[in-house]
């Protein structure tokens, strides 16, 4: 089970395409929370549905169950996600037991098995995004993740040295 990470960046529409097109990539599911991009039109929803779909590539939008940019809800003094030091990533964590992250992890997840798929979001660098902590919540159900890059970059996602696994629950504890 193989499931594959990208990051739009400021890729032409053409470049995108090509980098999925290269990997095999014939579903990608959209984890934007907010899939809009004034500076780079081709990757607004609206555009980047059309010419996924054009180019053969199935688009499934998950934005609001497994899109990132949220606010904390939980004092980090309570959080068991301490050792996530950027609080929208330790929001994030925190999220992880909820019913909507859960149907959207079963989505993507169903998504992945019936052809190869990407999660897309807007960061290039996989390591600056929520993409990371998702690629740890995958890698502890059983996937193989990687992150893909222009120039044939593909990296093989490592489960974060912070994080912690007990009975599929994933958390970032403080480590001190």
């Amino acid at each position: 089970m193989e499931i594959f990470t990208v990051g739009h960046s400021n890729l032409a529409a053409a470049e995108l395409l090509a980098l999925l097109g290269e990997n095999g990539i014939a579903g990608l599911a959209d984890v934007r929370r907010f899939p809009v991009s004034k500076r780079h039109p081709q990757h607004a929803r609206p555009a980047l549905e059309a010419g996924l779909r054009a180019a053969g590539i199935d688009f499934a939008f998950l934005g609001r169950e497994l899109g990132g940019r949220l606010e904390p809800d939980v004092p980090v003094e309570r959080s068991e996600n301490r050792a996530l030091r950027e609080p929208a990533f330790r929001a994030y964590a925190d999220s992880f037991g909820s019913p909507a992250f859960a149907a959207g992890l079963a989505r993507l997840e169903e998504l992945a098995r019936a052809r190869p798929t990407a999660v897309l979001c807007a960061e290039r660098d996989w390591r600056q995004c929520h993409r990371r902590i998702l690629s740890d919540v995958l890698v502890a159900n059983g996937w193989s993740v990687a992150h893909l890059a222009p120039g044939g970059l593909r990296v093989e996602h490592a489960l974060d040295p912070h994080a912690r696994v007990s009975d599929g629950r994933i958390t970032y504890p403080s480590l001190l």
